[in-house]
């Protein structure tokens, strides 16, 4: 008897703790940040940081390091201005220039524009977007550095690429596409 109501005693002890266990948060925390993080709104207020620190911005006229300003502002009146530029590319390797050119052209321009650039891409045909020009328009007048400028900036619905590209490969494409027109008014 002696036996039995003690094991009656320890199970009814082992059901008492159990039902006390909190199945949605360990009992026991031995690292306690580590299941509950300490977490950071954006732009709020900590202890930690000197009075007054905002969002660490980039001090006034600074440029990153590996930019390079590009020099015309985005207006009518800039791309106006960067018609008359020329590539930098080295023309010795133009041919190696255009490859690369047109190995970007396809990842980030053929969609839209097409591979020929006729504007006949797949979101094109597919009517995804309209009123994608074609290269070889009379009434167009691209040159390398209007190119350039629009991958920079961006123009009507095309955003800019300035992120996508760096700076050689944005003149890569830029003369790419006047291999395009060339091609298309052929």
């Amino acid at each position: 008897m002696m036996k039995k109501s003690l094991v009656i005693a320890l199970i009814g002890a082992v059901l008492g703790l159990s039902s006390c266990q909190d199945t949605k948060q360990p009992n026991y925390q031995y690292m306690p940040n580590m299941y509950e993080p300490v977490s950071y709104e954006t732009y709020q207020k900590v202890e930690w940081m000197p009075e007054g620190t905002e969002a660490m911005l980039p001090a006034d006229h600074t440029i990153a390091r590996g930019k390079k300003p590009y020099r015309f502002e985005n207006t009518p009146e800039g791309k106006e201005l960067s018609r008359s530029m020329s590539s930098p590319l080295d023309s010795l390797a133009m041919d190696e220039n255009l490859a690369t050119g047109g190995e970007l052209y396809g990842i980030y321009c053929a969609i839209c524009h097409g591979n020929r650039g006729d504007g006949q891409g797949n979101l094109v045909k597919r009517e995804k977007i309209l009123g994608v020009p074609t290269y070889a328009d009379a009434g167009r007048n691209i040159s390398v550095g209007s190119t350039y400028h629009v991958i920079y900036y961006g123009q009507n619905a095309m955003g800019s690429y300035a992120n996508q590209l760096n700076e050689t490969e944005r003149w890569q494409v830029a003369e790419y596409v006047m291999k395009l027109k060339a091609d298309l008014t052929k």
